[in-house]
């Protein structure tokens, strides 16, 4: 069984910050890798970092310093904590599973607005 359910979303200030939750299937949590991707409007999708099944984390690109992936292990959940928002981090944001470093299965995302 694939589930991976991003939850979290929603409309922010700038400055603000979001924490961000991906809910992954018992099955598939200790051995893939879960990503964090978005998508903006007119953009292309942008990796934003990933979590390790042992739990190392890494954060890229455009987001780089200004995220925090995590882990509850005892719910299966992966977390994308996210401060000092601006309206260009407006987007869809995806949280995908992978073993090869390219993602393998989708969620359905959950969308994030930085507005005044």
């Amino acid at each position: 069984q694939v589930q991976l359910v991003e939850s979290g979303g929603g409309l922010v200030q700038p400055g603000g910050s979001l924490r961000l939750s991906c809910v992954v299937s018992e099955n598939m949590f200790n051995i893939y890798t879960i990503d964090w991707y978005r998508q903006g409007p007119n953009k292309e999708r942008e990796l934003v970092g990933w979590i390790t099944p042992q739990g190392r984390t890494t954060d890229a690109g455009s987001v780089k310093g200004r995220v925090t992936i995590s882990r509850a292990d005892t719910i299966n959940t992966v977390y994308l904590q996210m401060n000092n928002l601006t309206p260009e981090d407006t987007a869809v944001y995806y949280c995908p599973a992978q073993r090869s470093g390219f993602p393998d299965y989708w969620g359905q995302g959950t969308q994030v607005t930085v507005s005044s």
